[in-house]
C-alpha cells in the first residue's frame, strides 16, 4: 500500500517535477520534464524494491507497480492529466481582477467610454453571451418598440449594465440617480406596449449611489444636448410637411410616430390603447386637447377612424400625417390649430385593422398589391370589420309603423353576442360607448366621395336605394363640409368607377351607393349621440409612395374643416331646479325623429344646420321644456342653449316613464352573457394556442428557441 500511495503521489502531486529528486529538502527543487522524473522515480523504485541480498520472490508484490511506471513512461510528454469534465482533477485559472477590454457590442459602441469587462453586472461571462441574450436584443430594438426620446436613454442605461465601464482594471457600476430619472420619464412608454420595466434596469439591484463611485451613463448625452441647444431653438420649417415621411409605415413605425408626437407635444397630445387586434397588436389612438386625458364640460369630442379594411392603406397614412400636422402647427403658433385643439378633444385611430394591413403590405412590390386588391381587407379572423357591428338599422325599419318609435340609443340585441364578434369591433364599440363623441368619420380609400347613413337599404328586396335618416339635412351638410374643402372631390370628373358614378357631387347616401348591413356609421348614429360619415380619400387603395404627398395636399384642408364642423348646432346643460345636471335627458328637435341624450353632468351637443329650430328637453319625472333658436349660416361656434326642468306631478299611469327606464336599462347592457369573452378564449385556444391569447404582440420577437421564456417582460406574469 505504501508503494501504491507513492506512485499516486508522483502522478498527481503538484510537486511531481521535483518529488523524486534525491536530495529533496536539502537542495532547491529543480523543475524537470515529467517523463524524465518518471525515469528517475523508476530507478529509485528499483533500488528501494530490491535491496542487496533479496531474492526474486521478494519482488513479486512490487512488480505491478514497476510495470505501471513503465507504462506511464511511454505516454507523450505533451499529454495532460487534467480533465476539466472531472471535478477535482484540475483547477481552472481564475482571474483575481477584471481585465478591461474594448466594447465590441455594436449597440453600445457610442457610449462615453470605450472599455468594459466581463462578467458584466448581470453575470454574462463573455461578450458572446451578452450579445446572444434577450437583454441585449431588447436594447437593440427598443427604438422600434417605444420610440420617442426615451429609447436612447433606455439603451444607454441598458448598455451601462451589459457593458459597464472599466478603468484601471476595475469595473464601475452606473448611478442609481440616472436610472431613477429614466424610469420616471420612460416607464409609461413601456406601459403603452404592455411591457414590464426590464429587470436589468432595476435601480436598486444593479445601480449604486455616488458615495460608491458610480458613473452617469447619460452625462455625455446631456453635454451633447447642451451644446446643441442653439440648434434646437431654430424655428421649425414653415411647411410641417417637411417633417413627414411620405412613405408607407409598418406597424412598429406607426407606433413610433404616434409616440414621437406624444413626446413632442406633451401638453396637448397623448396616446392610449383601446384594445388589441386578433394577433395582439395595439389599437393605438392619439388624442389632442388642451387637457389630454380629461373630458371637459361642454367641450365636444370628435374622432377619425382609419384602415378599417386593412388593404385601404391611404387612410392610415393620411391620419398619421394629420396627427403630425396638428402637433407641428400647434408648436408653430398656428392660431387656427391652437383654437381648435383648445376647444375640442380630437381622437385619431389611424389603424383599426393592423393585422390586415400587415397582410396587405407583405408582398413588397407594387404589382403584388395591384394583383391582389382584396388581400388584407379583412382581419386575421377573415372578418370584414365594417360588416361586424350590430344591425340596428333593421330594427329601425321594423319599428317604423309603431307610435313614438325612436331612432337613437337603440340597445344591442342579445343575440348579436352569440355570433362572431371581432376583437377590433368589440374594442371600438366599447370606445364609442365610453366617450361622448359628437362627430366622427370612417376614413377609407378606393373612391373619392363622402357617404352618409343609412348604409342599409330600406328596399324590401335589399336593392340599392336612397335610404335617408331623420337627419338627412344634417348629414348632407356635414358631408358637404368635407367635399367643399377638398381640392377635387366636388368635380364631376372625380368619381371612381361604376359605384362612384352615382354621385355627381361627391356626396351620396350609403344605401344608394351600395347597400349593406352592420356598418360602423349606422351603429354610431343609432346607438350613440355620434354622427358619423364615411370619407373615401382617393380612388386607389394603395397608391404609389410618390402620390402620398399629393393625396395629403388634396385632403389636408378638408380634414381640418370637418373637425371644425363639430362646433355647429347647439350645446348646453340640462339642470333641475336646484342646479344639478340631469343625466339621460332627451333633447329633441321638432321635425326630426332622432334625439340625443345628456351626459353625466347634464351636458349635451346637437348638430344642426343653419336656420330656425324648436328644441325640447325632457326626462322621466320631469316636465318638458321648449326653446326656439336661430342659427345663422356663418355661425362658427355652437349656440348655448340650457334647460331647467321642473319635477312633474306623478300620474297614476306611469307606463311611458317605465318604458323609458326599461329601454335605458337595456341600453346599458353590453355583452350581458359574457359571450365575447367566451368566444375569444375558445378561438384563441383553437387557432393559436392559449399562450398566444395572453401574450402581447411583441412576445414572439423575444421568445427565442431553445432558451428560457423571458417572462420578466410580461406585466401580468
Amino acid at each position: 500500500m505504501r508503494e501504491t500511495a507513492f506512485v499516486v503521489r508522483v502522478l498527481f502531486s503538484p510537486y511531481k517535477h521535483f518529488l523524486c529528486n534525491s536530495r529533496v529538502g536539502r537542495n532547491p527543487p529543480i523543475k524537470k520534464p515529467f517523463r524524465e522524473i518518471l525515469r528517475e522515480c523508476f530507478g529509485v523504485w528499483r533500488k528501494r524494491a530490491r535491496p542487496r541480498g533479496a531474492n526474486a520472490d521478494s519482488l513479486t508484490g512490487t512488480m505491478p507497480l514497476l510495470l505501471l511506471l513503465q507504462i506511464f513512461l511511454h505516454f507523450p510528454s505533451s499529454s495532460t492529466l487534467c480533465d476539466p469534465r472531472v471535478r477535482g482533477l484540475c483547477q481552472p485559472t481564475v482571474e483575481e481582477t477584471p481585465k478591461c477590454t474594448d466594447i465590441l457590442l455594436s449597440y453600445c459602441s457610442d457610449m462615453a467610454y470605450s472599455q468594459t469587462t466581463f462578467p458584466n453586472i448581470i453575470g454574462h461571462s463573455t461578450r458572446e453571451d451578452a450579445e446572444a441574450s434577450v437583454e441585449y436584443l431588447l436594447i437593440s430594438v427598443v427604438e422600434s418598440l417605444i420610440g420617442g426620446d426615451c429609447h436612447l436613454q433606455v439603451r444607454m442605461l441598458g448598455c451601462s449594465v451589459l457593458a459597464p465601464r472599466c478603468e484601471r482594471e476595475k469595473a464601475q457600476r452606473p448611478c442609481r440617480s440616472a436610472c431613477e430619472a429614466v424610469q420616471k420619464k420612460c416607464s409609461r412608454a413601456f406601459d403603452g406596449i404592455d411591457m414590464a420595466w426590464p429587470y436589468f434596469l432595476d435601480c436598486d439591484r444593479f445601480f449604486v449611489g455616488h458615495p460608491e463611485g458610480c458613473f452617469d451613463p447619460l452625462d455625455d448625452m446631456r453635454e451633447q444636448q447642451d451644446q446643441g441647444d442653439d440648434a434646437f431653438q431654430v424655428p421649425p420649417s414653415e411647411d410641417p410637411a417637411a417633417l413627414m415621411q411620405f412613405t408607407y409605415h409598418s406597424y412598429n413605425e406607426m407606433i413610433d410616430h404616434l409616440k414621437r408626437i406624444e413626446d413632442r407635444c406633451p401638453g396637448v397630445a397623448r396616446t392610449y390603447s383601446i384594445g388589441r387586434s386578433t394577433e395582439g397588436r395595439e389599437l393605438l389612438v392619439v388624442e389632442f386637447s388642451d387637457n389630454p386625458g380629461e373630458h371637459e364640460l361642454l367641450e365636444p369630442e370628435t374622432k377619425y377612424v382609419g384602415n378599417v379594411h386593412g388593404n385601404e392603406v391611404l387612410s392610415r397614412q393620411l391620419l398619421i400625417y394629420l396627427a403630425q400636422f396638428l402637433c407641428s402647427e400647434y408648436l408653430n403658433g398656428n392660431e387656427r390649430i391652437q383654437s381648435l385643439i383648445n376647444t375640442t378633444r380630437i381622437h385619431i385611430l389611424p389603424s383599426m385593422n393592423p393585422d390586415g394591413y400587415e397582410v396587405a403590405t407583405s408582398g413588397g412590390n407594387e404589382n403584388h398589391h395591384r394583383d391582389n386588391t382584396e388581400l388584407g381587407r379583412n382581419n386575421a379572423q377573415n372578418i370584414d370589420l365594417n360588416r361586424n357591428f350590430p344591425d340596428l338599422t333593421s330594427i329601425v325599419y321594423r319599428r317604423r309603423g309603431q307610435k313614438g318609435h325612436r331612432t337613437d340609443h337603440i340597445p344591442i340585441p342579445d343575440f348579436y353576442w352569440f355570433g362572431k364578434v371581432a376583437p377590433e369591433t368589440y374594442a371600438v364599440m366599447k370606445w364609442i360607448r365610453s366617450v361622448p363623441f359628437v362627430l366622427s368619420a370612417n376614413v377609407r380609400s378606393g373612391d373619392l366621395l363622402v357617404s352618409y347613413p343609412y348604409d342599409l337599404s330600406k328596399h324590401p328586396q335589399g336593392y340599392n336605394s336612397f335610404s335617408p335618416t331623420p337627419d338627412e339635412k344634417v348629414f348632407k351638410f356635414l358631408a358637404g363640409t368635407y367635399r367643399n374643402a377638398h381640392k377635387t372631390m366636388s368635380s364631376r370628373n372625380a368619381a371612381c368607377g361604376r359605384r362612384g358614378a352615382n354621385s355627381q357631387t361627391g356626396i351620396i347616401n350609403g344605401a344608394q351607393r351600395s347597400s349593406f348591413a352592420r356598418g360602423m356609421q349606422d351603429f354610431n348614429y343609432l346607438h350613440t349621440n355620434c354622427f358619423e360619415v364615411t370619407v373615401a380619400l382617393g380612388c386607389d387603395n394603395f397608391p404609389d409612395e410618390e402620390e402620398l404627398f399629393l393625396s395629403w395636399h388634396d385632403n389636408q384642408e378638408a380634414l381640418m374643416a370637418f373637425l371644425e364642423a363639430v362646433h355647429r348646432g347647439v350645446k348646453g346643460i340640462v339642470k333641475d331646479e336646484n342646479g344639478n345636471g340631469i343625466k339621460g335627458a332627451q333633447i329633441s328637435v321638432r321635425g326630426i325623429r332622432h334625439g340625443v341624450t345628456s351626459g353625466e353632468n347634464g351636458e349635451y351637443w346637437r348638430l344642426l344646420t343653419p336656420g330656425i329650430h324648436i328644441i325640447s328637453a325632457t326626462a322621466p319625472s320631469y316636465t318638458t321644456a321648449f326653446k326656439k333658436v336661430h342659427l345663422p349660416p356663418k355661425m362658427r361656434q355652437a349656440g348655448r342653449v340650457d334647460f331647467v326642468l321642473h319635477e312633474a306631478v306623478p300620474e297614476p299611469d306611469a307606463r311611458e316613464g317605465n318604458d323609458a327606464l326599461s329601454t335605458r336599462e337595456a341600453y346599458e347592457r353590453f355583452d350581458p352573457h359574457d359571450q365575447y369573452e367566451r368566444y375569444t378564449h375558445i378561438s384563441a385556444i383553437s387557432q393559436r394556442g392559449e399562450e398566444r391569447a395572453i401574450k402581447p404582440w411583441w412576445w414572439s420577437y423575444f421568445a427565442l428557441p431553445d432558451a428560457p421564456a423571458p417572462t420578466w417582460l410580461l406585466k401580468k406574469y
